[in-house]
């Protein structure tokens, strides 16, 4: 090799070098910058205000701890609404343990209201499967679900964004994140907008006169605005250097500001329930009852009577996306427009089983609705028989459900297998082991929720809908095939889902027209 050529190979080898070097130094990838970010997450408690239309509803706090080899963060919420006269409380509690890299290990949830009462644990092994164990006063359950990337909890997407450089103008970042409530891995796309100056409480005083905390310092925060989209549900939310969200608002008209703890917590604590209570003991026609209708002993429906068509007028922040308006339902302008489905509606155009692959994850076991246990596949067998037509076999499963399963509060939620042997429940239970039944037969199922219309108001409900070339929604609960128009879906999905229809209370207005 001439000293020329030598030369040139030493050259080109110095730059190679040097280029990483810049790169390594410069642009670190994602992970990288994570892991020495995440060396800075200074420990702390934020503290927020809960409110719908600028009346408290709850408050919640964010608590960062830091040790060595990990970070935990602890989520708490609690809402407390009036409704028939009575203060319905609803909490949830989540705690997140991360590595010093902010990658998700373990995670702790509990949720306690109207619409169930459970616990969830998650434990991920090498970032390719979590396995999910649910827990209530009368069942138990254990899943376990392939990941095809890291996991990231929406509670822990702030510190990711600021402490992976990703709060910048006009940078779109895209995630999966894992909602341990809702029990289903979700994309979520954030925009980051521009930078903002906040004004927050930094601290309160006792005033004397009004006998309640007041604000006494104020604290300038610098913060910047995203938009977070997750299906078509849009939230706002200002978040600072920290990590800590600030301010954040859902188009449900609901929002979260952080302010000192004594405003937040203490006087929401002390005000007088009892006058607030009894404001809610008459709602007006068209108010949602934060809670079912057998909970809450609603008047049953008169005989055998059902609606064939609702026209509802919704004000305030009204659900948009697929999930609100297909199938059966559709929203023009501000009028959500149900109708009872019938004829050609439930004829289905394949036999059972259903091989289509699009209908896969409605066919397969998930928390609490095991349909691949061998006591439901046995129960389905001995209600479907060799029936192949699908809704034959939707219509033998519903009535089965509807006889054999005694309408009851349960004491906590259930799996499809504890219904099948206690043989009672309220709608959620109904729900779940109908849903099981069906998929055990082949019959694509899923659980949805939403509001139910009776005696001039709406309360919470959840029902099943089995797919017949459309969703079809059917009513064991109410000994509906095919459910009436009174049925208004807002989400779909598991059970879990229904911790999403909390945002509603105080935001959402109904009239039926």
């Amino acid at each position: 090799m001439s000293r020329r050529t030598l030369a040139v190979v030493i050259l080109a080898a110095w730059s190679v070098s040097l280029g990483w070097l810049v790169k390594r130094e410069i642009f670190p990838p994602t992970g990288a910058r994570l892991a020495e970010a995440a060396l800075r997450v200074p420990p702390g408690a934020a503290y927020y205000r809960l409110a719908v239309a600028e009346r408290q509803v709850g408050f919640a706090s964010s608590t960062i701890d830091t040790s060595g080899t990990d970070i935990r963060v602890t989520d708490v919420l609690v809402l407390q609404v009036p409704a028939v006269g009575t203060l319905r409380r609803t909490a949830a509690m989540s705690r997140a343990t991360l590595s010093r890299t902010l990658r998700f290990e373990r995670v702790e949830a509990k949720f306690d209201g109207d619409l169930g009462r459970f616990a969830a644990r998650g434990l991920v092994s090498g970032d390719t499967l979590l396995a999910v164990s649910l827990e209530s006063a009368t069942d138990s359950a254990t899943t376990r679900m392939p990941l095809v990337r890291p996991i990231v909890l929406p509670t822990i997407l702030p510190l990711r964004l600021a402490f992976g450089g990703e709060l910048k103008p006009g940078k779109v970042y895209s995630s999966a994140v894992f909602d341990p409530m809702l029990l289903a891995q979700r994309p979520v796309a954030v925009t980051v907008a521009a930078e903002s100056t906040l004004v927050v409480p930094d601290s309160a005083g006792f005033d004397s006169t009004t006998m309640a905390w007041v604000a006494v310092h104020f604290d300038t925060v610098r913060a910047f605005r995203i938009e977070e989209r997750s299906g078509a549900s849009p939230t706002t939310a200002w978040i600072d250097a920290q990590g800590h969200i600030v301010r954040a608002a859902n188009a449900a008209g609901f929002t979260m500001d952080r302010t000192a703890f004594e405003l937040a917590y203490v006087n929401f604590r002390h005000r007088d329930t009892a006058r607030v209570a009894r404001a809610s003991a008459n709602p007006g026609p068209g108010e949602v009852v934060p809670t079912t209708a057998l909970v809450a002993r609603a008047p049953p429906l008169p005989g055998r009577d059902t609606l064939s068509l609702l026209r509802v007028r919704l004000s305030g922040a009204a659900p948009a996306g697929p999930d609100f308006t297909t199938g059966r339902q559709r929203l023009a302008g501000d009028t959500l427009v149900v109708r009872r489905q019938t004829g050609a509606d439930l004829t289905a155009g394949y036999r059972l089983p259903a091989r289509d692959p699009r209908l896969v994850s409605f066919l397969a076991p998930e928390p609490w609705i095991e349909s691949d246990d061998a006591r439901i596949q046995a129960q389905a067998r001995l209600i479907v028989g060799r029936e192949a037509d699908p809704a034959r076999a939707a219509r033998l499963i519903h009535d089965w459900v509807a006889r054999r399963v005694e309408g009851r509060v349960p004491a906590g939620a259930s799996g499809a297998v504890h219904v099948l042997e206690t043989r009672s429940g309220d709608c959620n239970e109904r729900t779940v082991l109908y849903v099981a039944l069906a998929r055990a037969a082949g019959l694509p199922a899923r659980a949805v929720a939403g509001l139910l219309y009776r005696g001039g108001r709406f309360y919470y409900h959840a029902w099943p809908e089995v797919y017949l070339g459309d969703w079809v929604a059917v009513d064991p609960a109410l000994d509906q095939f095919p459910a009436d128009a009174a049925h208004l879906r807002f989400v779909v999905g598991g059970l879990a889902r229904q911790v999403e229809l909390v945002r509603l209370i105080g935001s959402l207005k109904l009239e039926v027209l």
